[in-house]
């Protein structure tokens, strides 16, 4: 164990998995990053309550989906990374009710929904899962998470379980207003009726679409940066290409720019790319170089749309 790791006598028991020292490279997408001092994945619910409640209020936790709008830095996660796996990815349809729980693939929910005659096709091509959808209000094709939760279930820090409304996560673009430290657990969404066939066919044009315009098959992390203009693309055919992020970086000549094994995408310019052996570092300078390039031709200060947790 790393002399860098809490305490181990601080951390409370468990009936779930609590690995010291856990490498996180091979947990995320871009297939980088240091180890976590520790990763707890726990048994459920209220495994989880009991560790947060009973784990030193010094210790930082930082709760992880997929790994798939995510940069760890080299040097890894100080804390505790907590990963909800089984017993936290059930989906569940009543009415027009879809019930799912926060380890839950979004294009799993979009599709167990429409089996029910359900619409929330606009998850099928969100990478990632919906804990993380609820944290950054994905959305794609016009629609956001904003526009169909309900409310979710998250255990706080302290291991309190709280039940918020979507209000009261005052959900922006690419934003919302859950607290730091808390783990969403399950989540509510209401949604249209439709007919399943045509909700099918629907996420399969919307797939199309996506393989057409995005580096699907490439190592990346979704889209790099938030679009200036303020929204994601709508998909329709009057949609505004001057203040997105792709174009903005395509103007300032980066379309497939590399820095070590870190690209910018030649298919998709707002897409970064582990084009082999990137480190973390050289992703992050990348993408720092973009943001720079495209200040000193445009104006814009792009925002990081991908979260970089870590030390260098």
């Amino acid at each position: 164990m790393s002399d860098r790791a809490p305490n181990h006598a601080v951390l409370p028991q468990t009936r779930g998995a609590l690995t010291p020292d856990r490498a996180l490279a091979d947990l995320t997408w871009l297939r980088v990053g240091g180890p976590a001092d520790y990763l707890f994945q726990p048994a459920d619910q209220a495994d989880l309550a009991d560790f947060l409640q009973g784990l030193d209020p010094a210790v930082p936790v930082f709760p992880m989906g997929v790994g798939s709008n995510l940069i760890v830095r080299d040097g890894g996660i100080r804390g505790v990374v907590i990963r909800l796996g089984r017993g936290f990815n059930g989906i569940s349809c009543d009415g027009g009710i879809v019930t799912a729980g926060a380890a839950a693939l979004d294009a799993h929910v979009a599709r167990r929904a429409a089996e029910a005659g359900l619409d929330l096709t606009f998850l099928r091509t969100i990478p990632g899962s919906i804990g993380g959808a609820i944290r950054m209000n994905a959305g794609c094709y016009g629609a956001y998470v904003a526009d169909h939760l309900i409310s979710v279930r998250a255990v706080a820090r302290d291991g309190s379980v709280h039940d918020i409304s979507a209000a009261d996560l005052r959900f922006g673009y690419r934003h919302s207003d859950l607290p730091e430290g808390w783990v969403v657990t399950e989540a509510r969404f209401r949604a249209e009726a439709g007919d399943p066939a045509e909700l099918a066919a629907r996420m399969e044009d919307q797939l199309a679409r996506r393989d057409a315009s995005q580096p699907t098959k490439d190592r990346s992390a979704g889209s790099t940066f938030r679009n200036p203009a303020g929204f994601s693309s709508t998909g329709r055919a009057d949609d505004t290409h001057e203040l997105k992020a792709w174009s903005l970086i395509d103007a300032a000549g980066l379309r497939g720019h590399r820095l070590g094994g870190a690209q910018m995408s030649e298919k998709h310019p707002n897409f970064l790319l582990n084009a082999g052996g990137a480190t973390a570092a050289e992703l992050e300078a990348l993408g720092e170089l973009v943001r720079k390039r495209v200040h000193e031709t445009s104006g814009h200060d792009l925002q990081w749309e991908v979260i970089r947790i870590g030390e260098p």
